[in-house]
């Protein structure tokens, strides 16, 4: 008999219920395996365990060293949790897994805490890293890149319209005063460059989603998660992926599409066209009372998908 599951944690997880109905359909059948791709601080995890029978399993995945000594205290023989980004569930073997379960984007715990760098709203070191043991900060990178590259990722990343500005104010910026190293003194300067904004919106949050997307390389990560999650599914699994912002639910709402369509060759006119991979389930949001509750939710949107027979499945039914 397992050990008893962790109390769920004091975040609140987006769209929770909901996912995890998705995720398990009809329920989970014998030996069954499924990835919390992103684990953050074990909303979905929990509530996975507490519905999965004894013999199934659940590995998650997340490259926060927080989110990672959270998921290190689950008593739980079904559950465990590798440190890498949620783009290493490749590494599992092909058709293994009835279920990949992905919530983008940036928890809570991360962006309400300063030393994290995520939040114009708190002064504190402009890192923004999801795994602050790696890789280049956003204060690092600002101090190297030029106007051109700065206004690349802010326009492409953030859909600011306003990136060509923003780029030259950051530029001189460091030019005259030297490195920009809080994240108040880069919400400051973006809010001088930015002429109009959204009501009710920081001048600064284009800017900073942008920041944080590049240096995480979080639509790299994305696009190389779901095509994994595809040569991972057996027939019948599921995959669940909520998302934030419309970068993020442009590339799973494209990709679902890609795979839930016959491809014809249009070299071989009279060949058999190549066999659905995917079948749509739906898209849903959040309600109102949830977004009432926790208007973190207002933004999320969760698109479900199971996986179809291989082509030579397909044929020999």
């Amino acid at each position: 008999m397992e050990a008893a599951v962790q109390p769920a944690p004091a975040h609140t997880t987006v769209l929770l219920h909901e996912a995890v109905d998705a995720l398990l359909g009809d329920g989970a059948g014998p030996l069954a395996c499924y990835v919390d791709a992103t684990y953050g601080r074990g909303g979905h995890s929990t509530l996975l365990l507490q519905r999965l029978p004894a013999d199934a399993r659940l590995i998650a995945f997340d490259r926060d060293p927080e989110a990672v000594a959270h998921a290190q205290s689950v008593q739980d023989t079904r559950f465990s949790i590798r440190q890498q980004p949620f783009s290493d569930i490749g590494t599992l073997p092909a058709s293994s897994l009835d279920g990949v379960l992905m919530d983008l984007g940036v928890s809570s715990p991360q962006i309400d805490s300063a030393q994290r760098g995520f939040s114009f709203r708190f002064d504190g070191p402009l890192d923004m890293r999801m795994d602050t043991t790696r890789g280049l900060s956003v204060a690092q990178w600002l101090q190297e890149a030029d106007v051109q590259t700065l206004t690349e990722v802010i326009r492409d990343y953030g859909e600011e319209r306003f990136a060509g500005a923003i780029a030259k104010a950051i530029v001189a910026r460091r030019t005259e005063y030297g490195p920009i190293t809080r994240t108040t003194e880069l919400a400051t300067l973006v809010a001088a460059a930015v002429k109009t904004r959204e009501k009710g919106q920081n001048p600064a949050t284009r800017t900073f989603q942008a920041l944080r997307i590049f240096i995480n390389a979080e639509l790299e990560e994305l696009a190389q998660g779901l095509s994994a999650a595809l040569r991972l599914l057996k027939p019948g699994g599921r995959m669940v992926v909520i998302s934030f912002h419309s970068l993020e639910d442009r590339i799973v709402k494209q990709f679902i599409a890609e795979h839930a369509r016959e491809v014809y060759d249009r070299r071989a006119p009279f060949a058999a066209p190549k066999t659905m991979a995917l079948k749509a389930l739906g898209r849903s949001k959040p309600c109102a009372s949830e977004i009432a509750a926790n208007p973190r939710a207002r933004s999320a949107v969760m698109r479900v998908a199971q996986r179809l027979p291989r082509a030579a499945e397909a044929v020999a039914a």
